[in-house]
């Protein structure tokens, strides 16, 4: 009798089509395993609580921020004490920026580094060549395009906190730290920095997420620049969207550094109730390779978490240099926290912001209940 497994991964094409496509091939090569993908919308995916999916899927695929809390709570397979040293370490040596240590957590990897993004920037160059507009090499640059309304970026709750946390970051505030998200001068600006942008952009982005964002770009002929989304090098091929998009490293901090923006991606977990555990790492295991992530992995739409992709001739030709131009950002990103309170203080932090960005306020208020927050999650906030 042969063998199901079942997983769950997101509704787009990056990141259903090359887990049916990889699925597939591993039944091929291993006729007696099935493998059934399903998907869910890019907000439940975000959303859904790990622990009532581990009952229903073999396979997860996962954002690192779960690490902590998976680890705390048993959910997922400690892939470092079933896979090789020699195959870790290969994992490890492929990691695009900090991809592979982001599924680590108490000194267990959680999840293989199958896909990897970071916000970069995209853009148009037949609405700058047609407008005689430049792309903005620093923030204020920035500010005086969105002034002429050809900017447009995501601005949902999640991507908010994001750009948040990037910004903060730019000006040289820390991170989560001594109690506090930020300190307080470099929290306070960075919001009213934030603001000031957005509010120079159309004020539908308040509900757009990268994707929405790339088909507002792709399908009309008003936005010529988005500064930072998560990148989707499926907008830079061509017939994905009725026109292409380039993208590439983000702008400056004024005359600063280039901006680090937030690490995502997505990681292949395995649930710890999966009761086919060695086709379930088999199939792990062959995903994350280099050879599959740069062939068919990246073929069927995926956007590879594998070094060796990100520098392919071949994937760079048909994406417009898309994996080169933007490998830069995805090398300096900043790493969210892990611990297992942060899904909570993530799941409510990006309302607040959004709160302010849209309506106005005392960032001075924000910034209180952030802070509020974060100790709350370090003290055990349940998501």
């Amino acid at each position: 009798m042969g063998i199901s497994l079942r997983g769950m991964t997101w509704d787009h094409t990056r990141g259903y089509l090359p887990m049916v496509a990889t699925g597939q091939r591993f039944h091929e090569l291993h006729p007696e395993v099935d493998i059934l993908w399903e998907r869910r919308s890019l907000q439940a995916f975000a959303d859904y609580p790990l622990d009532q999916l581990i009952d229903q899927y073999d396979l997860l695929v996962i954002d690192h921020p779960w690490a902590g809390q998976a680890s705390q709570k048993g959910w997922l397979v400690p892939l470092d004490e079933y896979l090789s040293p020699g195959y870790l370490a290969g994992q490890e040596r492929e990691s695009v920026g900090q991809s592979y240590i982001s599924y680590q957590f108490d000194g267990h990897q959680w999840a293989l580094p199958i896909d990897a993004a970071t916000p970069v920037a995209a853009w148009r160059p037949d609405i700058f060549h047609e407008t005689g507009f430049s792309k903005p090499e620093n923030w204020s640059e920035l500010l005086d395009l969105a002034k002429h309304g050809l900017v447009i970026l995501p601005a949902k709750e999640i991507d908010l906190l994001m750009h948040f946390y990037m910004v903060v970051h730019a000006i040289g505030g820390e991170l989560f730290h001594d109690g506090r998200v930020a300190s307080d001068q470099s929290g306070l600006r960075a919001l009213v920095r934030l603001r000031e942008l957005v509010q120079l952009c159309p004020p539908e982005v308040l509900y757009w997420n990268p994707i929405q964002v790339y088909e507002v770009m792709t399908g009309q002929d008003r936005y010529a620049y988005c500064p930072f989304a998560y990148g989707y090098a499926n907008y830079a091929q061509r017939g994905y969207g009725r026109t292409r998009l380039e993208f590439g490293d983000l702008v400056r901090w004024d005359h600063g550094d280039a901006l680090a923006s937030v690490l995502g991606g997505t990681g292949l977990a395995i649930s710890a109730r999966s009761p086919h555990l060695k086709e379930a790492l088999a199939y792990a295991e062959f995903v994350g390779t280099p050879e599959t992530q740069t062939s068919l992995y990246a073929a069927a739409g995926g956007q590879p978490g594998s070094r060796s992709a990100w520098l392919d001739e071949a994937l760079n030709e048909s994406t417009a240099q898309y994996y080169r131009q933007t490998l830069p950002a995805l090398d300096r990103a900043y790493l969210r926290p892990r611990y297992p309170g942060y899904l909570f203080f993530q799941d409510h932090a990006g309302g607040i912001i959004h709160a302010y960005v849209k309506d106005g306020g005392d960032p001075a208020d924000v910034m209180e209940q952030l802070n509020q927050l974060y100790r709350k999650s370090m003290e055990g906030g349940v998501r």
